[in-house]
């Protein structure tokens, strides 16, 4: 069965911490909160989140931003490689979080543990 975990993930700025939640899993899918931020310069604040998994080892992330925009964040193998925004996608690891960015001021941290495939 596979195990889901939106957990023990902080923001890395040390003013205000974020943390991801888990309010809930089928084993598939999981239902809780990642920090994000909808515009540049804002700070990251608890948006409410979905992760839908497949069997062929791609995913969904869909976050409801604060502007009220929800934005799918679709990987494979655990990789961000594109998103429901036009925008340019980029990620970067830090420590056990998975940031990404997109264009132009999209923020959001994952738990790397949630995306891994198992």
């Amino acid at each position: 069965m596979l195990r889901f975990a939106f957990v023990i993930a902080f923001m890395s700025s040390p003013a205000v911490a974020q943390v991801a939640t888990q309010a809930g899993t089928d084993g598939k899918n999981a239902l809780g909160t990642v920090p994000c931020a909808a515009l540049a310069g804002e700070p990251l604040q608890s948006c409410n989140a979905e992760l839908r998994r497949r069997d062929d080892g791609t995913a969904t992330l869909a976050v409801a931003l604060p502007t009220g925009e929800v934005r799918n964040i679709y990987f494979t193998n655990g990789e961000p490689d594109s998103s429901s925004s036009t925008s340019q996608l980029t990620s970067e690891t830090r420590g056990d979080i998975l940031v990404i960015f997109i264009d132009p001021g999209e923020v959001y941290e994952i738990p790397k543990a949630a995306l891994n495939t198992q």
